[in-house]
């Protein structure tokens, strides 16, 4: 089986800025669709961010012109780059492939905490 595994998680400050890194644990050949995902207390797991294989995004209203979702296929990584964070986009952060191999896969979560 593989695994994803987030990192670059942590406390920063309101307008501080963070990137979150995603990889796979063993070579995937064909990855279709990455995203990412947030999940704050007491709410459901909502999208933030996805990306097509292609290069394609979309992304939440909340997040748009503050986070930026991209990818590196050769090496099976997904990346969100956030900036300008508010205390509201406190959440683990959740990346899940869309692969041909192993089908829907997702990581473990890293925790985002924006506060002063």
């Amino acid at each position: 089986q593989v695994q994803l595994v987030e990192s670059g998680g942590g406390l920063v400050q309101p307008g501080g800025s963070l990137r979150l890194s995603c990889a796979a644990s063993r070579v995937i050949f064909v990855i279709n669709s990455m995203g990412w995902y947030r999940q704050a207390p007491g709410k459901q797991r909502e999208l933030v961010a996805g990306i097509a294989r292609g290069g394609s995004t979309n992304y939440a209203d909340s997040v748009k012109g503050r986070f930026t979702i991209s990818r590196d296929n050769a090496k099976n990584t997904v990346y969100l780059q956030m900036n300008s964070l508010k205390p509201e986009d406190t959440a683990v952060y959740y990346c899940n492939a869309m692969t041909v191999q192993y089908g829907l896969v997702w990581g473990q979560g890293t925790l985002v905490n924006v506060s002063s």
